[in-house]
């Protein structure tokens, strides 16, 4: 008995040590913003005080276009999503691109309020600082719910609609990112806060990647570094507790403009059946499938993707 007493001492003991191995290889407190711009706020990158916040966003292309392209971009990503459809819009558009609060080196908002309603308003102040009165709305993911309700609360300012892999109805995930699964385990808060394991982005990247394959080191470094950003990780997961996903999905069907809709064929995070919903509410909407892409066709295959919005533009 006492044997078998001192051998389950051991193990704990050992267990212990390695959980604690584990915490100190993975921690990660904030990181302040200015240890992160000189990576990741390279020109063109500028920031605009706006509500209490230093807003990070990118404005390029000629300042003549009558309807400016505003980029939006998902959960926990950057504008640097968009750097392929930027480099290739920005010859004959002005092309708006901006980290949304909460992400990127925007930071959270100072009165932590993450409901869509604050979201549409902010960039409502973000058209109005840059003296945008009107543009054409693409959003990916999160930035996709954002984009449609900002052109029911402002019809007004969207000429057009592009959403891709966009929320907004009831979740009906086949599969969850790593990440966003342990956001949103209370009990989690106070360890996350402080601990960061790279290999656990990096999996959750794969996740959200048609093919795998193409998440390179630098990639992984730059969702890792930006979620690094004080403030954002508590932001996270202040809005998936303030989130209600689906509650305006009925509304969609009052949308009455031109609307691109395009979507990775392997999406499992927001799958392909979200995207015939919305062709099917949206009068007249277009509907593009990439089957091989994911939950982020803009990032994955910018070439393939951004042709079908060249074309969308040109009509």
């Amino acid at each position: 008995m006492k044997r078998l007493l001192q051998i389950v001492l051991t193990l704990v003991l050992l267990l212990l040590l390695a959980l604690a191995a584990a915490v100190a290889w993975s921690w990660a407190p904030d990181r302040p913003l200015a240890d992160l711009k000189p990576r990741w706020a390279l020109p063109p990158s500028q920031f605009v005080a706006i509500d209490g916040m230093l807003v990070h966003l990118r404005d390029q292309g000629p300042r003549d276009d009558p309807a400016p392209i505003v980029l939006l971009h998902g959960t926990s990503a950057s504008l640097h999503t968009w750097e392929g459809w930027v480099a290739a819009l920005q010859a004959q558009r002005r092309v708006i691109s901006l980290d949304l609060p909460g992400f990127g080196l925007t930071g959270p908002f100072p009165d932590g309020d993450y409901r869509i309603g604050h979201y549409s308003a902010f960039l409502g102040k973000v058209l109005d600082q840059l003296r945008v009165p009107r543009a054409v709305v693409a959003g990916n993911s999160f930035g996709g719910q954002l984009a449609w309700q900002f052109a029911l609360d402002y019809p007004q300012r969207v000429e057009r609609l592009v959403l891709v892999d966009a929320a907004g109805y009831p979740r009906n995930a086949t599969s969850v990112p790593i990440g966003f699964r342990l956001a949103q385990i209370p009990a989690l808060a106070p360890l996350m806060a402080n601990v960061l394991p790279r290999q656990m982005i990096e999996s959750s990247i794969r996740n959200v990647y048609g093919d795998p394959g193409k998440v390179t080191p630098e990639l992984i470094d730059r969702y890792y570094e930006l979620t690094l950003r004080a403030g954002n990780r508590e932001a996270l997961r202040q809005r998936f507790l303030q989130v209600s996903a689906g509650d305006d999905s009925r509304r969609i069907a009052e949308l009455k403009l031109p609307t691109l809709i395009i979507w990775g064929g392997r999406d499992g995070l927001i799958p392909p059946d979200n995207a015939e919903r919305f062709n099917l509410d949206i009068a007249g909407s277009r509907l593009v499938v990439f089957p091989d892409l994911g939950h982020v066709p803009q990032e994955e295959d910018p070439a393939r993707t951004v042709a079908q919005v060249q074309r969308f533009l040109g009509e």
